[in-house]
């Protein structure tokens, strides 16, 4: 059973343990994971409405495809790091850090950085992030729903 803190499920997992995805050969192997099981995830970009309902397994693959891309080109670096899972051989809860909103995801700066995306099998709650979601952001996200899966 998952600890709570105050009653809450979701802030003890989101806040819980994770590992951090390190290199890009261990981002695929996670997407290959998740892809291998694409059933029953919720897909939560911070800043914008909570998903109600698990996403179908069509668009979870299609943006773990989105996702990929858009990582590895804005996270110009040889390695990964921004993507954290609860357990990298069966997730639950992945957070994903958007390459131009790093800050301090450790919190070591006295202000924690909230994910710029969230999959997990637990229905998500709200989350406040002072900071507005830039246009392009929005854009992207809204736009990775419209498009329709080749």
């Amino acid at each position: 059973m998952t600890e709570t803190i105050n009653g809450n499920a979701f802030h003890a997992a989101l806040t819980g343990p994770f590992s951090g995805i390190v290199s890009w050969a261990q981002l695929t192997e996670l997407w290959a994971t998740i892809r291998a099981h694409p059933e029953g995830w919720y897909i939560y970009a911070i800043g914008e409405p909570v998903p109600t309902d698990v996403a179908d397994p069509e668009t979870l693959i299609r943006f773990t495809e989105e996702i990929d891309t858009l990582l590895r080109r804005e996270h110009r670096e040889d390695y990964c790091g921004i993507v954290y899972a609860d357990d990298k051989a069966q997730p639950s809860f992945i957070k994903i850090f958007d390459p131009h909103n790093l800050g301090s995801s450790c919190g070591s700066s006295g202000v924690k950085t909230l994910p710029g995306w969230l999959l997990t099998r637990m229905p998500p709650e709200t989350l406040a992030d002072p900071r507005p979601l830039p246009e392009s952001r929005k854009r992207w996200w809204r736009g990775l729903f419209q498009r329709q899966p080749a």
